[in-house]
């Protein structure tokens, strides 16, 4: 029999879907686990091999538990929303409610390829009505308690995307979708109040099994500083005239004595307030317009030279010693950080020194004084001060659920109804961003003329849209919807079971990229669900987990680099299976590793001996492999060794991939396979069906196919209990994983180091368990260790099946 993966993968795909195998009952399961990836966005013709590396990733280790006797949930959709689609829409001159439907068939046909067990009838797309009225109701429910609000506020500009960004999504002063500059423009916005949770977002991480450089850069980013409120009162000179005080945070109150001048960001209000009592006013705001061009990063960026104007007619009063000192305005200082003001102490500080040797300001060596005393003297006050901002949540694109607020001049803000829910989002011709402020629903009257819910006069509907990071901030328990008919409401009987049963997820796998944007989003609004009593649990995910990125051609794999590749052309030529094998061989799954062309073949090549010897073994006894004893004479030598190396593979490929080390456990499979082969005779039935089930998460096609001719059926003596599931075929994926017996995988014999006066001078093996007697006679055997000792050693050192140190 020829191994043919095109025809194997083809039939297995429609059994699957037809047999409903990855389908649990989630209402009567008995050992829920809730296996998740992040699901992925169709922008662009469809999946690349590093979307496929991710859910390949979490795939094998949802069948995996599958085979311990959980029952998965393994769920899919589309994260089809945003400025993704819409900017390849834009680019294929398409409309994207149009080109969604094209991606969604295109995108689904390539998941089905890949091999996964996805459950597919609990599948949903962000951009589906019935999906965003909630997303929607989500919005409306932030506005009622208070975590909704509309500001005027400096933002992030990409004038590519025409749209702002939250400063999540800017990297180095660059967008992070499409890698232009961005830029500071003024415009009201909505945002949510995530900095009300910033000291629970920040404390949960301790708790969390996550991996640790996510959790490190959620720390970062959350960015808590410990310190003091300080005020400095203000003095305009040019009249009497009472100016409004300075407030600044600094972590060092104990250096206030070394303050000589005050520096406020360009952004800050005081300049606004008392621009009159300023006299080189039009410097200053010359100054300020030059400024917002700049990003933050820009601002800040190590090694900038320093730059800023004397706010000249005012001084501030150092409260600490009543001196009198200028105030200046920098663009170092963010107006978005702390107060946007700092009491600068040259003294104490690289960057102040760095302003004050520049501008020939006063330099202090005012000894420190008590932190607490001092705060209490100048009556300021202790307070803790975070790097975290509010999300902005409001783009001005089209391709997006529309925020679900009415402007009503006589009522101001009101949220849509609920029983109006959801706003439909228009198909509109001139869907372009126009490249203001503006989305381009705000040029559809239908649209946006409404009557305002409360006292029925002509009102005006926002249009804008909501950041596509709200869509995937809870479709996790999307997902659950469908197969419990509920509702989001609070309260609800049915919601209530699914939360119980199912969340929070057990396993979520999903990219290091997304650390401080859709992992702090999403678990943000879990805790307002729980805050409400819509949810059970504060956090999303018991365990997450970050996958390594796929490099080619020396760099990063992304549509950016060109350098992308398509899994359809690998899958057409190679087979699923060999795909998924050579990408979970390429390294540790949470480091990635480096994709060559020719790498496949060397899996190809261990799939094709596979299916040789499995097909063609020559059965010897179905002995249940559990029940072979080391000292069962009826068992020859090789049988016995067989068995041993058979255990050991269970073991260690059960430990792999408990640990996501999948490329070491592909690699303990090519040694077993390599052992069955130079001993094909001592290999029974019952070892092949381990191998098997121990191949089938890397490679499901294949090893359904094989168990299938060979193992699914009672005569067999091969099935467990599990195999009776329900299903009307036995498939592999439903078995039971293999154990490994403690008696097998116990190490017979160790090698004993031989030291003379602490250096290595020999090795031997001996028996677990030697005596100390038996390995010193063992060790003065070699010549490398009896040139070393003459006579009897002053001292013998010995550790149990380790080393045996002379000292002579």
């Amino acid at each position: 029999m020829r191994y043919d993966p095109k025809t194997i993968e083809k039939k297995w795909q429609a059994r699957w879907l037809k047999e409903k195998t990855y389908e649990p009952d989630l209402r009567r399961a008995k050992k829920p686990f809730y296996n998740l990836m992040m699901f992925p966005y169709p922008s662009a013709e469809g999946l690349h091999v590093g979307n496929m590396y991710a859910f390949v990733g979490a795939d094998i280790y949802g069948r995996f538990k599958r085979m311990q006797g959980y029952d998965v949930f393994e769920p899919i959709g589309l994260d089809g929303f945003g400025i993704h689609s819409e900017n390849y829409a834009l680019k294929i001159k398409k409309h994207p409610a149009d080109q969604a439907k094209v991606s969604e068939k295109n995108f689904y046909r390539q998941l089905e390829t890949v091999g996964n067990g996805f459950a597919w009838q609990e599948k949903l797309e962000t951009y589906d009505p019935d999906y965003y009225r909630w997303t929607q109701w989500i919005f409306i429910q932030m506005y009622k308690h208070g975590l909704a609000y509309r500001k005027k506020a400096q933002v992030n500009w990409c004038p590519s995307c025409l749209t702002v960004l939250a400063d999540e999504q800017v990297l180095a002063g660059e967008c992070e979708r499409c890698e232009t500059e961005v830029i500071k423009k003024e415009l009201e916005q909505w945002f949510f109040k995530i900095t009300d949770y910033a000291e629970r977002l920040l404390k949960n991480l301790d708790t969390l099994d996550w991996s640790e450089r996510i959790k490190i850069a959620q720390r970062n980013w959350i960015g808590k500083s410990e310190g003091a409120l300080l005020r400095f009162n203000v003095r305009c000179q040019m009249s009497d005239v009472r100016c409004p005080s300075v407030e600044v945070f600094t972590t060092r109150p104990d250096t206030l004595f070394g303050a000589t001048y005050i520096v406020l960001g360009p952004e800050h209000q005081l300049i606004s307030k008392i621009r009159n009592q300023i006299s080189n006013i039009k410097e200053v705001e010359g100054y300020i317009t030059g400024a917002k061009t700049k990003t933050d990063e820009e601002r800040i960026a190590e090694g900038k030279e320093k730059n800023g104007v004397e706010l000249k007619g005012i001084k501030a009063t150092n409260p600490a010693n009543g001196e009198e000192i200028p105030i200046w305005v920098a663009d170092y200082v963010l107006g978005n950080v702390g107060t946007g003001a700092i009491m600068a102490v040259p003294a104490h500080d690289e960057r102040d020194m760095e302003f004050a040797k520049k501008f020939n300001l006063p330099v202090s060596n005012a000894p420190f004084v008590d932190k607490e005393e001092i705060v209490r003297r100048v009556g300021g006050k202790k307070t803790v001060n975070y790097r975290l901002r509010d999300w902005l949540i409001s783009r001005q694109r089209y391709w997006g659920p529309p925020i679900p607020m009415i402007y009503c001049h006589k009522c101001g803000w009101i949220p849509v109804p609920e029983k109006d829910l959801p706003v439909r989002l228009p198909y509109i011709k001139e869907f372009r961003p126009t490249g203001t402020e503006k989305s381009p629903l705000a040029l559809v009257e239908k649209f946006y003329k409404v009557r305002c819910p409360k006292c029925k006069s002509w009102a005006r509907r926002e249009t804008d849209v909501s950041d596509t990071f709200l869509d995937s901030a809870w479709y996790y328990i999307g997902y659950l919807m469908a197969a419990y008919d509920w509702k989001l409401e609070i309260g609800n009987l049915k919601l209530q079971e699914a939360m119980r049963k199912w969340l929070p997820v057990d396993m979520y796998i999903g990219g290091a990229e997304h650390a401080v944007l859709h992992l702090l989003y999403v678990r943000f609004l879990a805790m307002a669900f729980r805050d409400w009593g819509l949810t059970l649990f504060e956090e999303p995910f018991k365990k997450f987990r970050a996958h390594g990125l796929l490099i080619r051609d020396g760099a990063k794999m992304s549509k950016s680099r060109g350098n992308v590749v398509n899994p359809d052309e690998y899958i057409r030529a190679y087979g699923a299976d060999a795909l998924r094998m050579y990408l979970m061989f390429l390294g540790p799954f949470e480091q990635g590793g480096d994709f060559r062309d020719d790498g496949i073949r060397g899996i190809t090549r261990f799939l094709e001996r596979a299916w040789r010897f499995c097909s063609s073994y020559k059965e010897r006894k179905t002995t249940p492999i559990h029940e072979f004893h080391s000292n069962d004479s009826n068992n020859s030598g090789a049988l016995e060794y067989l068995s041993r190396i058979l255990h050991k593979t269970i073991k260690k490929v059960t430990e792999d991939i408990e640990g996501l080390q999948y490329n070491t456990a592909i690699s303990a499979l090519m040694i077993l396979l390599n052992k069955f082969e130079e001993s094909p005779e001592a290999v029974t039935k019952e070892h092949v069906a381990v191998f098997l089930r121990l191949l089938a998460p890397f490679a499901p096609f294949i090893s359904e196919e094989l168990w299938s001719r060979f193992f699914a059926n009672k005569k067999s003596g091969i099935l467990d209990s599990r195999s009776e599931s329900g299903h009307s075929f036995h498939s592999i994926h439903h078995e039971s994983w293999p154990k490994y017996n403690p008696k097998f995988v116990k190490e017979e014999t160790f090698e004993l180091v031989i030291q003379v006066n602490g250096k290595v001078r020999g090795r031997v093996t001996l028996p677990i368990g030697a005596s100390e007697e038996d390995a010193k006679k063992a060790a003065l055997g070699p010549d490398s260790v009896r040139k070393y000792v003459i006579g009897d050693p002053r001292k013998v050192i010995f550790v149990p099946n380790k080393l045996i140190n002379f000292v002579v």
